[in-house]
């Protein structure tokens, strides 16, 4: 789902929308760079309340520099790449 005003936008700009399907296990939301990191950040520790939770997440964020985001969004691009090079087929 693309909001109007970002599907507007990717217009102006004349970039290409490429479609995926809803789940590929080679792209999937828990595999990227920004989940992976939280995940290792969450390993063996536990919580008392949600607001704790909430509390090391926010903390965990605010502890990243800006470039590991950037590094982030980079690395989908290469992974995007790979599967389009491959016919759409699982990367291992």
């Amino acid at each position: 789902h693309t909001s109007k005003m970002t599907l507007d936008k990717l217009k102006q700009l004349k970039w290409e929308i490429l479609l995926h399907p809803p789940y590929s296990p080679d792209i999937a939301p828990s595999d990227y760079h920004l989940f992976r990191s939280l995940q290792n950040d969450l390993n063996g520790k536990n919580f008392d309340s949600v607001e704790a939770i909430k509390n090391h997440i926010t903390a965990f964020f605010d502890a990243k520099p800006r470039d590991f985001f950037k590094r982030g969004i980079h690395t989908l691009v290469k992974r995007w790449k790979m599967i389009v090079e491959n016919g759409g087929e699982y990367i291992i």
